[in-house]
């Protein structure tokens, strides 16, 4: 039997489905809700590929750590297939492991473009009608550990720091013109030129 393929692009980042139909549901030929492989290939970096077990755990590894980015935290995230973490604010460490014995880890360093054209191809592969995978519930599971105990410090200093600066510039400013302004001044060298 033929099997199906579908490709998901994005720039510098690409992935490929491959897998078959359930006709047990009744689905058309071009539907794929049994994946049997998938690639996923970046620009530059060797070519990613494993069994359905394994793209479900690396979609959320990339999930998790890209929240983790966006809400400012701590953006580590760590299992037994995958580990991402941050070597500064635009390169990304991938550590991808495999699931066989003595076979190296992977290891990728990708630049937030490429890390956003990922996520990208995920996100098509999620909303895609053609394929059925299974999704989960990504926020609820970011580890208790990894929150930025910070947070509720920034929110204040976010709320009430630049209203305080600002006031304090609208005094330092109108201070400046009652400084260099006297009206008594004025008055008195009106008096002089119009004496009475």
């Amino acid at each position: 039997m033929m099997q199906n393929k579908l490709s998901f692009h994005q720039s510098s980042a690409s992935l490929e489905i491959i897998g078959l139909p359930d006709y047990s549901n009744n689905e058309s030929k071009d539907q794929i809700s049994i994946i049997s492989q998938w690639k996923l290939t970046i620009v530059d970096k060797p070519l990613i590929e494993g069994k359905i077990e394994h793209l479900g755990p690396i979609m959320d590894a990339f999930y998790i750590y890209s929240n983790l980015l966006i809400k400012n935290e701590i953006p580590i995230y760590e299992s037994k297939l995958i580990d991402i973490k941050a070597d500064n604010l635009y390169i990304h460490n991938i550590v991808l492991k495999s699931s066989k014995a003595n076979v190296k880890p992977l290891v990728l360093k990708i630049g937030n473009s490429l890390l956003s054209d990922t996520i990208n191809c995920f996100d098509q592969l999620n909303e895609s009608p053609n394929v059925r995978i299974n999704k989960t519930d990504i926020p609820t599971k970011i580890p208790k550990k990894l929150k930025f105990g910070l947070n509720k410090k920034v929110k204040f200093f976010n709320i009430f720091i630049p209203p305080f600066f600002a006031i304090c510039s609208l005094i330092l400013f109108s201070s400046s013109f009652i400084y260099f302004y006297s009206p008594f001044e004025n008055i008195e060298k009106k008096e002089m030129t119009n004496p009475e």
